[in-house]
């Protein structure tokens, strides 16, 4: 018979004591240690379903995704602003049913024949499938309280916002339009710059959009830029920042090249808050700071302003 050993703890002391009774073996005495399950007994272990909570990136807070959609995708704790689709935020500025969409059906070509990891006619059918629309810019005539006014919303889902062609036609057409019948015009930004599949086509979109608006500031109209995260590099560089007032949501990302290439290109180390809305705001970049819950109010107030000498003309 084997003989195996176990510790008895006396007094803070350990003693070591021979034991003559066989240890079971490995199996066994997993078999005798595991409870049995009861016929029919439900785990208490729940399945969450996915898709019903997010959490704030930047409280942490868990917030159940319906508050978030009525709360505009604002954190209600921290304020936070969660990324928005084009349609989500039409649908908060202009009055119900109003919104009349300008060439929907504009779509891009892959006119360079671009290939990489994964073609750009791919890239484009991908994008247009997930995101239910045709490129990133939704643009269109609506009315916000008593002001008809062209409104030209980007959506960072669709190929990061990037600025092509067809983003560069579409939103040519809304201020050409705008300035055609004499509306206040509101374009609300979001992207990650020009969109390489292109190449030259898409830098050229910049001294497009800037062009009309040019004449769009020569007839008097006015001009609300709205910079939400992120409003990068071309589209910062171009039709972003010519507003006649420039507006921001809390804690976007706004510049043209990335914290990261300038700190590398200049060897210096950038300044606390660097390239944000609020430190903007502080150098005179951009002219308000405004909540999204908030935004509606503030645009109209804003064109009551801007449009007070047209109509006293009128």
């Amino acid at each position: 018979m084997s003989k195996t050993t176990f510790t008895r703890k006396t007094l803070g002391l350990e003693t070591v004591e021979p034991a003559v009774t066989p240890a079971p073996p490995a199996a066994a005495e997993k078999a005798f240690a595991r409870k049995p399950k009861m016929p029919g007994a439900k785990s208490r272990k729940k399945d969450i379903p996915e898709g019903l909570w997010n959490k704030c990136p930047k409280c942490a807070n868990m917030i159940y995704d319906r508050e978030l959609d009525e709360n505009l995708k604002v954190c209600q704790k921290c304020g936070f602003h969660f990324p928005i689709g084009a349609r989500e935020r039409i649908h908060s500025l202009v009055e119900t049913c109003s919104f009349e969409e300008m060439d929907a059906g504009m779509t891009s070509v892959d006119i360079l024949q671009f290939t990489g990891v994964a073609s750009y006619t791919s890239k484009l059918r991908s994008y247009q499938e997930s995101t239910g629309q045709k490129d990133a810019v939704i643009t269109g005539i609506g009315t916000m309280g008593r002001h008809r006014l062209a409104l030209g919303v980007m959506d960072f889902s669709f190929l990061g916002g990037s600025m092509g062609s067809v983003v560069g036609e579409k939103l040519t057409r809304l201020i050409e339009k705008a300035t055609e019948k004499e509306l206040p015009l509101i374009i609300v930004s979001t992207s990650g710059g020009a969109r390489m599949y292109e190449g030259m086509f898409s830098l050229m979109q910049m001294a497009k959009t800037s062009g009309a608006l040019a004449y769009h500031a020569k007839a008097r109209l006015p001009y609300v830029s709205v910079l939400t995260h992120p409003t990068t590099a071309g589209v910062m560089a171009s039709y972003a920042s010519l507003g006649d007032l420039i507006v921001a949501e809390p804690g976007a990302m706004i510049g043209f090249a990335g914290p990261r290439v300038i700190k590398d290109t200049t060897q210096a180390e950038l300044p606390p808050g660097f390239q944000t809305a609020e430190f903007l705001l502080d150098h005179g970049l951009i002219d308000a700071i405004v909540s999204r819950k908030e935004m509606k109010e503030k645009l109209m107030t804003y064109l009551d302003f801007m449009t007070e000498n047209r109509r006293g003309a009128a």
